[in-house]
């Protein structure tokens, strides 16, 4: 996924996902400090993670897991499981991969227009 020398793409991608774990588990998705770091790691993944060639993979991927994370999310927060916040999790995977999403997408569009 990472261009070739680019490691920070590849290190906010996998530090972003940790942290929506342990944001998710620890039900920390009202704090905006962490919401804004899983924002800004996003944002980092959609500019320097993704090439033009896995861009369409990427956008169907996230897409699907965002549209998926948010339905199923609301569900399972209604469930209220008090062993594991699946929920809280899903909502803070949202939160990493709509920005990326919305880069990548912009980027694709700027592709297509340019040719």
């Amino acid at each position: 996924m990472a261009k070739k020398g680019n490691m920070l793409g590849a290190w906010a991608f996998l530090i972003g996902v940790l942290l929506a774990l342990i944001i998710g588990l620890a039900s920390l998705n009202s704090n905006a400090t962490w919401v804004l770091i899983l924002i800004v790691l996003g944002l980092i993944v959609g500019f320097l993670n993704v090439t033009a060639t896995e861009s369409k993979e990427f956008l169907l991927a996230a897409t699907a897991l965002v549209i998926v994370s948010a339905l199923g999310g609301q569900t399972l927060l209604t469930l209220q499981i008090s062993v594991v916040n699946i929920g809280g999790v899903l909502q803070a995977l949202v939160t990493l991969f709509v920005p990326a999403t919305i880069i990548v997408a912009l980027k694709d569009v700027f592709a297509i227009a340019k040719s």
